[in-house]
């Protein structure tokens, strides 16, 4: 089996979370780069021939980071200090049916916002699991931050507030 040992030194195709930029030189255990990011094109071999394509790669990534910061920074203006509101169902002693999670989040922002973010942007550690106001903390393309604020209002108030 000649591939027993196979290369662990891979030049990223595109951007990995947690692992690197597209252009860059990376290691990576064997089991990760057979079963992950060699299928899926994220990368490929550091060969000779591979290496001269890391120049191209990295200004290919530059000219996107700059693309990507401007995307972001627009995004996180209009999403900075804003406050939405999502209407959940309580049970008779106040607790919350389900949970508000990254990808409802995700779904109100588009909504109310019309912004598009992706799940990876939320950083939530958890889902929310009770009724009140939440400060969510967003991480857009190239590192950039936003926060709003979430009101989780109970379907009960609301028809009261309505009523």
């Amino acid at each position: 089996m000649s591939n027993k040992r196979m290369a662990n030194k891979l030049l990223l195709l595109d951007d990995v979370d947690g692992l690197g930029r597209k252009g860059d030189i990376v290691s990576v255990r064997p089991g990760h780069a057979r079963n992950l990011l060699l299928p899926k094109k994220f990368a490929t071999i550091a060969t000779k021939q591979a290496l001269r394509m890391q120049t191209r790669l990295q200004e290919e990534r530059a000219q996107q980071a700059i693309v990507d910061k401007k995307e972001a920074d627009e995004a996180a203006a209009r999403i900075q200090d804003q406050t939405l509101s999502t209407i959940v169902k309580i049970d008779h002693e106040g607790h919350m049916y389900g949970s508000v999670t990254t990808l409802d989040i995700v779904h109100l922002i588009q909504d109310q916002l019309g912004v598009a973010i992706e799940r990876r942007n939320v950083l939530l550690p958890h889902a929310i699991k009770e009724t009140g106001v939440h400060t969510i903390k967003l991480r857009l393309k190239e590192s950039v931050p936003a926060s709003f604020t979430l009101k989780v209002i109970p379907e009960e108030a609301k028809k009261k507030e309505e009523g």
